[in-house]
This record gives structure tokens, C-alpha cells and sequence, in this order.
């Protein structure tokens, strides 16, 4: 016989007939060792659904359910309760009324949640009976910063999929948003998969058809993982359904188009995506880029630099004139490096422009150019025109051809800050690209300032984290004796894993190579000497290269030595 009696929730459940004894004991059972209560449990476990279990809730203690999709998250209380007992205790404060608190809670009879809230607040708590579904993705959402791109869409079910508002830029119309019955579960799947994205941090969707099967695929962290494989025989209805939303030719298949999506979560919240078709040997593949204002105004101390690194950015960035070029691969974070130091300078005293292919996030009091080759507005033809304007501060998207290179030079050497971009691999690389475009060396001994090349490597997860043990030789062999730290300050971790994040790592953090244009750099400049030689001035300078920053974020436990390897060793 089992020790355990039945109260509560569980003893109504018994009493209704929903689940037997035997069920609700192994249920609370298996609720006290995952650390869950038991209403929780019941309806992942799939014992009851949430909201069978919220009506018995209501009628049998007399607390009115609460409709949790209908209340605006932006009114949540912060502060006021600990995230460990929000997480404890299945509950989530949701307003506050003088001295009183009201809690949402999916068991009305949980009274050691309220009374530890209650002891910790000072405030009296009140409980709100809600459904356990809909607070678990409240919870979720709340404790991985409501703030974020996610905000917004706890309030959003399932039953919601098929009338969110999606569509093109001018999705106003809705004619997009009113699918025939036959499309209705095509248009259910693509907007869950494109909510999903959003609500775990995904940066970019790829849409992949094959031979035989069909797979969606997020990239999270920088790493792409497969989430779903939809029946091949859907690929063509899934693709024309992404180019109506996105306001594309649906009958042209045999080149690849551009467009644009914008998913409205609400009256003030909505999310865009930048879409590209490209026509494959089975069909369409269509890849969607997620694009998060906020990453735009994380402020410079929330991207990974380091305090010598970031004097130098800053110090470059106060300057009236001169070049700043941020360099590095597809995918490593040079727009938001971009985006933060434009960010910095937007003041009502500043005439700043920008000519961006495409224009990815707007940038309210900034003048943002789409160029478009089509119609021969390029780079270097951007350029000219804002120099007719009056700048104070150019950005220029991509430095790829002599004739944008030698303008936004001159732009810098004549009274302008000059932001742009290349794609090189390191800091010395891009001065001898440069060179090999055929820019004057003078012109760019005397007109860069500062070159950033940079990688995001995964941030390992703060809750699984453990300690890793590496043998002295595997230090040395992997570059650590570079590492200027104390070695009895260095800490390095490896990834566990758990549920809080992926594969043990949990968000990104940047790898930076900051180097300044000195005096000795410049002499090697104007002699035309090559990135070899340009590096090793950098390095005897005290300049860290990015081998180095990463190591140095390995041994202060923000990343890996794995992930260091992966985005810096060759």
C-alpha cells in the first residue's frame, strides 16, 4: 500500500472519474521527483487536457478561470517574485493591486506557492486560476526575458494558427491571410513553424525539398538543426504558400526571388522575415532570415568585447573622421556590430546615412538606402549622393569593388566617418585587400582607423555547465600559453546539457580582433608589406588576434574550447 493519500486536485480528478487512484499517486510521484506540481505534470503527461482540468479546477474550489490568452503581458509585474519560485512553484504574478498580488496558477489549491510568495513579497496573494498549457508557455517566455523578439506570443494557441495576421509588407489587404479549406493546414503548419523559430531564438529557416522527403530546419546559435519533415507531396503547396506571403510571382520557379514577410503578434508587436526562393533540383528551397530589431540596441557591453577592445571601437567611433571596416564571414554578427556603433552616434546633431544590401532593420533617424543593381543604384553610386548631402557619418554596407573602396576613402579623408564592411578573415587580410583592389597604399595607411574581424561563438549554458579537466599538453598545443590571464584565474567548462538550453550551450557571444592603425602598422602599410608581416606587428602591438579572444573567453568560462576551435582554428 502506498503512503501517499490524496488531496486536492488529484482527489477530484479520482472523484470525477478522470484518472484512477493508482494513476493520481504515480502521477504525484513522478511529479515530486521532476520537481513539478501536479497539475503540471497531469497535463504534460497527458493525463487530462489543460482545459478539462482548469474547468473541474474552477467548479470544484469555486476560483473563476482566467483567460491567459487574452491579457496583455506588458502589465506583468517585474521584480516583485523570485524567477526560482515562479519556476518552483508553477505560478506567475500577473498584476498588482496595492498590497495584493494575484498569481496565476493552474492548481487553485497549491497554497504553499501562495504562502511562499506571499512570505518573500510581503504583499497578499491572491490565486488566479488559469490553464497549466497556456502558463507553462507565460513562464517560459517571462523567465528567457520578456523583453526579447518573443514577447507577445504565450498569448498566442494553436486554435490562433490559421488567422494570424502574415503576409508581405502591405498585408493590410488580408488577402493573403483567407485560404481555401484545402490550404487551411499548410497555412496552420507554416505560421507554427515561423512562431516557433521566434520563440526559441532561431535566426534563420530553411524550407528544403528532396528527392523523397522534405525538411524544415532551424538555425539556432549558429548551428542548424532539423525540427521537422513534412510529407514531400506538401513541398509545392509549402513554397507557394511562403512566396504568396511573402509577395512573390508564385508562377515563376526557375530563378530566384526576393521578398519580404511581416508577422503581426499584435496591434504594436510585429516580427519580420527576409525571404529567398532558389530553385533546386526538386523544387523550390526557401530560406527565411529572422530579423530582431532588438539585437540592433543590445548596447555595446552586451556583444562580447572586451574592455581594451572596446575603448578602442569607442575612441574610433568619437572621431570626426576616418574608416572603421568590420570584417568577417556570412553569419558573424558584422551588422549588429555595425547597427550598435551607429546606434551610439544617433544624435539630432548628426546627419547619418546608410547604403545596405538589403536594408535589414530600420534605424529610426537614419537614412537607410536599399541599393539595387537593377536599377544602378550601387554602393559607389549611394555613396556619391550622400556625399551631396551633407554627412557627418556614412555606412556602407560592403566594400566590394576599387570604385566604393576609393570614394568611401575619400569620404574619410575629407571630413567623414566612414562605417563599412569586407569579407576577410582577419584584420591584416583586410588591409592586403585593399591593396590587392588597387587603393593607393598611402590612401589606406592614412584613412582606416580601426579594423574589428569578428566570429560568434556559442555561449555555454550557465545552469549545465561542468568543469573540464585538460591535460597541460593539450594547454599548450591548442595556444593557451598565448593567453595573458593568470592561469590561476582560468576556469574552463564543457557543454552537459539540460532542458534550459541546446546541447549545453544557450545564446552567442562575440570573438573580437580589434586592432588600431599605428604608426609601425602604417610603415608596413605604405611598403607594401603583406598580412603576415601586418599581424605580427598587430600581436606585438598587444593587439589580440582571434585565436587569442577566444581562448581568453574559454579560460573565463563564457565558451568552450570545442566552440573556440570551431570558429577560429583553420
Amino acid at each position: 500500500m502506498s503512503t501517499i493519500s490524496l488531496s486536492g486536485l488529484a482527489k477530484r480528478l479520482v472523484a470525477d472519474q478522470v484518472i484512477d487512484e493508482s494513476t493520481a499517486i504515480s502521477a504525484i510521484k513522478a511529479a515530486r521527483r521532476e520537481q513539478q506540481t501536479f497539475a503540471q505534470h497531469a497535463v504534460e503527461a497527458k493525463l487530462v487536457k489543460a482545459r478539462e482540468l482548469a474547468v473541474i479546477a474552477s467548479q470544484a474550489f469555486g476560483s473563476p478561470l482566467f483567460e491567459l490568452s487574452c491579457y496583455n503581458f506588458d502589465l506583468i509585474p517585474r521584480d516583485i517574485v523570485d524567477d526560482k519560485l515562479i519556476s518552483k512553484h508553477f505560478a506567475l504574478p500577473l498584476y498588482k493591486r496595492g498590497n495584493r498580488l494575484f498569481v496565476a496558477v493552474a492548481d487553485p489549491t497549491n497554497l504553499a506557492a501562495l504562502d511562499e510568495i506571499n512570505f518573500n513579497t510581503g504583499l497578499s496573494t491572491d490565486a488566479v486560476l488559469v490553464e497549466a498549457d497556456k502558463l507553462a508557455k507565460a513562464i517560459e517566455s517571462y523567465l528567457s526575458d520578456s523583453g526579447d523578439m518573443s514577447a507577445g506570443l504565450e498569448g498566442i494557441d494553436d486554435e490562433e494558427l490559421d488567422t494570424l495576421n502574415v503576409g508581405g509588407d502591405d498585408s493590410e489587404r488580408g488577402d493573403d491571410n483567407d485560404p481555401g479549406a484545402d490550404e487551411a493546414p499548410v497555412v496552420r503548419f507554416v505560421n507554427k513553424v515561423l512562431l516557433d523559430a521566434i520563440r526559441t531564438g532561431a535566426s534563420d529557416i530553411h524550407f528544403e525539398p528532396y528527392e523523397k522527403t522534405y525538411r524544415v530546419r532551424f538555425r539556432t546559435d549558429g548551428v542548424l538543426h532539423e525540427i521537422s519533415k513534412p510529407p514531400i507531396q506538401l513541398a509545392t503547396r509549402l513554397s507557394a504558400r511562403l512566396k504568396v506571403m511573402s509577395r512573390m510571382d508564385i508562377s515563376e520557379k526557375r530563378v530566384p526571388q526576393d521578398g519580404r514577410i511581416k508577422m503581426k503578434l499584435s496591434k504594436t508587436k510585429a516580427i519580420d522575415f527576409r525571404v529567398n526562393s532558389l530553385p533546386t533540383l526538386w523544387g523550390e528551397k526557401i530560406v527565411l532570415r529572422i530579423l530582431d530589431p532588438s539585437s540592433a540596441k543590445l548596447g555595446i557591453d552586451a556583444l562580447g568585447y572586451e574592455d581594451e577592445q572596446k575603448k578602442i571601437y569607442m575612441d574610433a567611433l568619437a572621431q570626426p573622421q576616418g574608416m572603421i571596416l568590420v570584417t568577417g564571414p556570412t553569419g558573424s554578427g558584422k551588422t549588429v556590430s555595425l547597427y550598435t556603433g551607429l546606434n551610439i552616434l544617433n544624435t539630432p546633431e548628426r546627419n547619418i546615412s546608410t547604403a545596405e544590401d538589403p536594408v535589414e532593420i530600420n534605424l529610426e533617424g537614419i537614412n537607410q538606402v536599399n541599393v539595387s543593381n537593377k536599377v544602378g543604384l550601387n554602393f559607389a553610386e549611394a555613396l556619391r549622393s550622400f556625399l551631396r548631402q551633407d554627412p557627418d557619418i556614412v555606412m556602407v554596407g560592403e566594400i566590394r569593388d576599387l570604385e566604393t573602396a576609393e570614394i568611401a576613402i575619400k569620404a574619410a579623408q575629407t571630413g567623414h566617418l566612414v562605417l563599412s564592411t569586407l569579407h576577410t578573415n582577419s584584420a591584416a587580410e583586410t588591409l592586403t585587400r585593399l591593396m590587392n583592389m588597387g587603393v593607393p597604399t598611402f590612401n589606406i595607411a592614412t584613412s582606416v582607423s580601426v579594423i574589428i574581424a569578428q566570429r560568434l561563438a556559442r555561449r555555454l549554458c550557465s545552469e549545465c555547465k561542468k568543469p573540464a579537466n585538460l591535460p597541460s599538453e593539450v594547454l599548450k598545443a591548442e595556444g593557451f600559453d598565448n593567453v595573458t590571464i593568470p592561469q590561476t584565474e582560468w576556469t574552463i567548462y564543457q557543454p552537459t546539457g539540460c532542458e534550459h538550453c541546446s546541447n549545453g550551450y544557450k545564446g552567442r557571444v562575440g570573438v573580437y580582433e580589434v586592432v588600431r592603425i599605428t604608426d609601425s602598422i602604417s610603415r608596413i602599410i605604405m611598403e607594401g608589406g603583406n598580412s603576415i608581416q601586418i599581424a605580427d606587428k598587430a600581436r606585438e602591438e598587444g593587439f589580440n588576434n582571434l585565436r587569442t579572444s577566444a581562448l581568453r573567453k574559454v579560460v573565463m568560462g563564457i565558451t568552450s574550447l570545442e566552440e573556440a576551435n570551431r570558429v577560429t582554428k583553420d
